[in-house]
């Protein structure tokens, strides 16, 4: 019986391990959706992250066609691996928007240099002001907005190919 007690510690101290091992390795999809889904863009003007190009407003994605709109930036690791799809996207006609989040105009060229340039516009969002207003977390995050500006849909995290025909049926419920 002395023993058991000895060992009694020991072995709630491996479970309690194996819990918290357990948790911290667990994948989670918790993303929390944007509460602005339903609801208009909030007004905003960005400036060109890039020269020559034309950066992004509330009043272009009011324009009366969708618009899908990307938040990206150079210095983030799974917005370099959603490029292919963004490509895909904009080759299947659904033109691509970007609102660079807290990003250098080189770092950014750099970035579509290497792994191309799907997109139309692309605002500079320096102090993740527009980000946030939108109801976006993080990167990437990538927004359906329908011709009168309203929110219709977000996915969160990188698009990969399982995800194209979601924001393609996204993009179209948005056309009607």
């Amino acid at each position: 019986m002395k023993r058991l007690v000895l060992w009694l510690p020991l072995g709630a101290f491996l479970i309690f391990l194996a819990v918290v091992a357990a948790g911290l390795y667990t994948p989670r999809q918790e993303a929390v959706p944007s509460a602005m889904i339903g609801q208009p863009v909030p007004d905003f003007a960005l400036q060109p992250a890039i020269p020559g190009r034309p950066g992004l407003t509330s009043a272009e994605l009011r324009s009366g066609r969708p618009h899908l709109v990307n938040i990206f930036a150079s210095w983030c690791l799974p917005c370099r691996t959603e490029a292919a799809q963004l490509a895909e996207l904009n080759r299947r006609g659904i033109p691509v928007d970007g609102i660079a989040v807290r990003d250098r105009e080189q770092d950014l060229a750099q970035f579509l240099a290497t792994y191309g340039d799907p997109f139309r516009a692309i605002g500079a969002d320096i102090d993740r002001r527009v980000q946030l207003d939108i109801g976006s977390a993080g990167v990437p995050e990538t927004f359906v907005i329908d011709g009168r500006g309203i929110i219709r849909h977000q996915h969160i995290g990188a698009i990969t190919d399982a995800d194209l025909p979601e924001i393609m049926a996204a993009w179209q419920e948005a056309s009607r």
